[in-house]
């Protein structure tokens, strides 16, 4: 006869009952309620995180005032070219120049104005281009408290983009992220008429000599 001998239980340990099944199914549901909450938990802080960081935008119109708060801007005029001529230098396009000439000041200290953004009216966006002197634009002078400051933006873009265009104006971007900065959204008054006149007009060469 061979006797079986039970390993005796680890010292502080006692031996666990086994689960009930229903008990199993119990805990399981718990688990997945758990991780069910913390997915949702983890997309509730995402969208906070984008409400968080979206910019505060006012909004105006051509030849307005628009306060931005931290800064009052305004779209004095819009023009449009085949070439821009800076010095010696020619830059030429096979679509247009668009010209947004702006004048801004500050409310309590000074700033630069961030790179503007053209919006079409089917949702299409339009950076300020690169292909002309960044020295020109508006975006390298000192905005001043109560100070106006003139100067424009840049825009290389095809004529199907004019109607009902608006310019956005901000803050420079910077390495930390801030809250609600503010921004300016501006109706071009361009609409379907206005565009193709702005198109057709298009002097062969706009010039950024000081007249």
């Amino acid at each position: 006869m061979t006797a079986t001998a039970r390993r005796p239980d680890a010292p502080g340990r006692r031996a666990r009952p086994p689960r009930r099944a229903g008990e199993s199914r119990l805990l399981n549901a718990a688990v997945g309620l758990v991780l069910v909450g913390a997915a949702i938990g983890l997309q509730a802080m995402d969208l906070s995180h984008n409400e968080y960081t979206a910019p505060l935008t006012y909004t105006g119109d051509l030849g307005k005032d628009i306060d931005a708060t931290r800064f009052v801007v305004r779209v004095n005029s819009v023009t449009a070219a085949k070439a821009v001529q800076h010095r010696s230098d020619t830059v030429k396009t096979d679509h247009l120049f668009l010209i947004v000439d702006v004048s801004a000041k500050s409310k309590l200290q000074p700033y630069k104005l961030g790179p503007a953004v053209l919006l079409t009216a089917d949702g299409r966006k339009f950076s300020a281009t690169d292909r002309v002197d960044s020295s020109l634009s508006i975006t390298s002078k000192w905005v001043q408290p109560d100070i106006w400051a003139r100067g424009p933006y840049f825009f290389e873009v095809p004529a199907s983009a004019l109607p009902g265009a608006r310019v956005v104006v901000g803050l420079p971007p910077t390495a930390l992220v801030e809250p609600y900065q503010p921004e300016a959204e501006i109706d071009l008054a361009v609409d379907a008429a206005a565009a193709r006149k702005l198109a057709d007009s298009a002097p062969d060469v706009h010039s950024t000599d000081a007249k």
